[in-house]
């Protein structure tokens, strides 16, 4: 149920096209389609299909929709990412549905969480009476 996943390391490798820097506050909903880096504030929803990492002083409030996400910081809303990993000095507050989920150690979550996993079929032995 709960399984590292390869495609959140190749997140810390890919090539970051926004970085949100300590110290700025953006107002309203963030779209995009490349890796973001957030180390300060977002009031609004977040919606990246590449992927996000929240920085330690990162915060977050609103919803969060991406493909992978790794959270340092904290969220205040809902998260929805095929791959999520939450490190220890990372908060939640808000549900989350994901495909693959990593906590660490010391991490804080609270809500509900919601996995499938989408797009697989596992195969089926089919049984004859």
């Amino acid at each position: 149920m709960f399984k590292k996943n390869n495609q959140i390391k190749d997140l810390n490798q890919q090539e970051i096209s926004t970085i949100i820097g300590l110290g700025f506050t953006i107002t309203g909903e963030l779209k995009g389609k490349a890796v973001v880096r957030i180390d300060g504030t977002v009031i609004g929803n977040v919606n990246v299909e590449g992927g996000i990492v929240l920085g330690e002083k990162g915060m977050i409030k609103g919803d969060i929709q991406t493909g992978s996400a790794i959270i340092y910081g904290t969220v205040n809303g809902n998260v929805k990412a095929q791959n999520l990993e939450i490190k220890k000095t990372g908060r939640v507050n808000g549900d989350i549905k994901t495909e693959a989920l990593e906590i660490e150690l010391g991490a804080q979550y609270n809500g509900k969480l919601e996995m499938h996993q989408s797009g697989k079929t596992e195969d089926k032995v089919a049984v004859k009476a």
